[in-house]
């Protein structure tokens, strides 16, 4: 009912027509004094003939705006289906107008997509082009032990942190990446990352408390340990003195806690949007943004709650929810 009334709204100037030829008409015979029956008949038969005229043209406007309603509620459209048949005049050129729009639309979208892939493909290529001098780097510095050049090694890892950040940006985007589940140590991971930055712990001479964990996880080791590790960078970058604690809770809550200067409140909500620093990045200029965002990314697609709790100038505590890939005994 709803839309035949719109139907008769949008046509009642035909309506009105109607109505003005059967007064002029009645006028004109009331003029001449001929017989009212003479005007009231045609215009009744006009009016039954302009019914069912009306009434066909509504029946197709409403199949018509069916399939339209039904189109709309589609997640995608080819062209060939874009426009039901049977359209009018200015409905066609409507159809071209559109049509041609699409198509500019589909090609700017196609440059767009080799455009990006041009570029992914270009990063990927320039990770694995610049780990060759970090690890001949990494090596070079090896076997020394000077305070120089536990800093540059300190230095060293930043580096590759920010260099595998860069090809995890471009693969939370992507439609698959190299995910392998499978039981992994929770522990092992734990410990990797620890010796990772090790040197980090002896620069900023920062106490460390873990005890060894037992539980077993299903998940994708790479990109598990890219998360605590990442959680794990940033509790070293904002504590200056103190300690850092990694410890499970309700053997579930997988806790990484830093003595360090804590995250204000206003900022909590929005520490893993994309860009966003807060009074921690505006301290430290080289902030991104983006560890944080790529950790939120990349723990939902590995299944993992993720939280923090944190008070200025006392610490902070960020959760890893691991009860969904826990292995079950």
């Amino acid at each position: 009912m709803t839309f035949a009334l719109r139907y008769l709204r949008e046509h009642l100037n035909f309506v009105l027509a109607q109505l003005v030829f059967v007064c002029i008409f009645g006028a004109v015979f009331a003029l001449y004094h001929l017989s009212l029956a003479a005007v009231l008949y045609p215009a009744g038969l006009c009016l039954l003939a302009g019914g069912a005229f009306g009434g066909g043209s509504l029946y197709k406007a409403y199949q018509r705006h069916k399939k339209l309603v039904s189109m709309a509620g589609r997640e995608s459209l080819t062209m060939g289906e874009l426009f039901p048949e049977d359209a009018g005049i200015l409905e066609k050129d409507y159809q071209q107008i559109i049509r041609k729009l699409c198509g500019e639309m589909q090609a700017t979208e196609e440059r767009l997509t080799a455009s990006y892939k041009e570029m992914v493909d270009y990063f990927t290529v320039w990770v694995h082009q610049i780990k060759t001098p970090i690890a001949s780097m990494r090596l070079n510095l090896a076997e020394s032990d000077l305070g120089l050049s536990q800093r540059l090694k300190s230095d060293l890892l930043h580096i590759e942190q920010y260099v595998e950040m860069v090809l995890t940006y471009f693969k939370t985007d992507a439609d698959s990446t190299d995910y392998v589940f499978r039981a992994v140590s929770l522990d092992k991971i734990i410990r990797e990352n620890i010796r990772r930055f090790r040197g980090d712990f002896i620069i900023r001479k920062l106490g460390l408390s873990y005890v060894p964990m037992e539980e077993t996880v299903i998940s994708d080791e790479k990109w598990l340990s890219f998360v605590i590790g990442q959680i794990l960078s940033n509790a070293l970058k904002y504590t200056y003195e103190g300690s850092v604690s990694i410890f499970l809770e309700r053997g579930r809550i997988l806790c990484i806690r830093d003595t360090g200067i804590g995250i204000a409140p206003e900022d909590i909500p929005r520490i893993f949007e994309k860009g966003y620093t807060g009074g921690n990045g505006r301290r430290d200029k080289r902030a991104s943004g983006l560890g944080l965002y790529l950790v939120r990314q990349m723990a939902e697609r590995l299944n993992l709650g993720i939280a923090v709790k944190s008070e200025v100038e006392k610490g902070t505590t960020v959760e890893i929810d691991i009860s969904q890939i826990l292995q079950k005994c």
